[in-house]
């Protein structure tokens, strides 16, 4: 059953993604695309798979401000478990393979979503150079996965810098939001998914920092991070 209800899940993605090639058509490279689609996708999925997905702190997401977010990235279904967290004017960071999805890839390209192919340096940082420009000039926050691939709910990974350099060169706050560690196990008879709890930390801020104190808040956001999803998740 839990297979049946993974598969129908994503079975939504695409239909979501063409219902919402309209809205981005209409208005390309609006960010905002993204909070819509991101929460219908969020919802949709969720739904299908029957999980259930309490969160703590979501009042201390900044508001009125833009902001580098930062998440822990275990799985595909983090889609479904951290979607409809975007706050306004979010664009996310994602490898440029994903613009050949399948209407996801359309419509993560007309939210003006940042596209970085990793395996060219040079490349990646003028992305990052382009988002911390977006963060002061164009007012936007950005959603970043700091371990930059997926854990498979193994624990939290290293953290790569580009996150970080683009909080500190644009002076803006760093939130962090952490899911639970899961597996995708399913409950019962009915293959519900196991509910998945999300924690939304402090705002870290960054005004008055330098390149040279990187490695300082990149092990600070981590190591909370890392104590929060331990607190959060199973034993």
């Amino acid at each position: 059953m839990g297979f049946v209800r993974k598969f129908f899940a994503w079975l939504m993605v695409p239909l979501v993604c063409l219902v919402g090639l309209v809205v981005c058509v209409a208005r390309p490279f609006n960010p905002e695309n993204n909070r819509v689609l991101g929460r219908w996708m969020a919802l949709v999925g969720r739904s299908v798979l029957g999980m259930e997905r309490p969160i703590q702190g979501r009042e201390l997401i900044p508001q009125g401000r833009p902001m580098v977010i930062i998440a822990n990235h275990q799985h595909n279904d983090d889609l479904f478990v951290l979607g409809d967290l975007l706050p306004p004017r979010t664009v996310t960071v994602g490898k440029s393979i994903l613009a050949w999805a399948p209407f996801f890839g359309q419509v993560f390209w007309l939210g003006g979503n940042v596209l970085i192919n990793r395996a060219k340096s040079h490349q990646a940082v003028a992305a990052m150079q382009a988002t911390s420009e977006a963060i002061s000039r164009e007012h936007k926050s950005v959603w970043i996965f700091p371990e930059g691939t997926r854990s498979h709910g193994k624990g939290l990974g290293r953290f790569k810098k580009g996150a970080f350099h683009a909080a500190v060169n644009a002076g803006a706050p760093i939130s962090m939001i952490c899911a639970s560690s899961y597996s995708g196990r399913t409950l019962g008879w009915s293959g519900r998914f196991e509910p998945v709890s999300v924690r939304v930390l402090p705002a870290v801020e960054t005004a008055g920092l330098t390149v040279a104190d990187i490695p300082e808040l990149m092990e600070r956001c981590r190591v909370q991070m890392e104590t929060a999803i331990a607190e959060m998740s199973p034993n």
